[in-house]
């Protein structure tokens, strides 16, 4: 059994949801750009005078986001080009 106070909040908070639904608005899907990645070769093109080394310098101290593919040698290293551009103020 419900005292007095709480059937008036219960028909409040009912009130409040119909309202909000009266007035909902469907929402557009997002459209996310596709994240580009990049090979520390290509890093060195796009961000001029910075040279490999210096790339893998800052993805080991997880200064840019990146992924390791493949192991070993033949392996690459890609790194968000979104992120190194924001590293270098580009």
């Amino acid at each position: 059994m419900l005292n007095a106070i709480q059937e008036k909040t219960i028909d409040q908070m009912i009130e409040m949801l119909y309202h909000l639904k009266e007035h909902d608005i469907p929402e557009e899907p997002v459209k996310k750009a596709p994240t580009e990645m990049l090979t520390i070769k290509e890093c060195t093109k796009v961000v001029q005078g910075v040279s490999e080394h210096s790339i893998r310098q800052i993805v080991a101290q997880g200064k840019v986001k990146s992924v390791r593919t493949g192991e070993g040698k033949r392996g690459k290293i890609l790194v968000n080009k979104a992120d190194l551009l924001a590293y270098f103020g580009a």
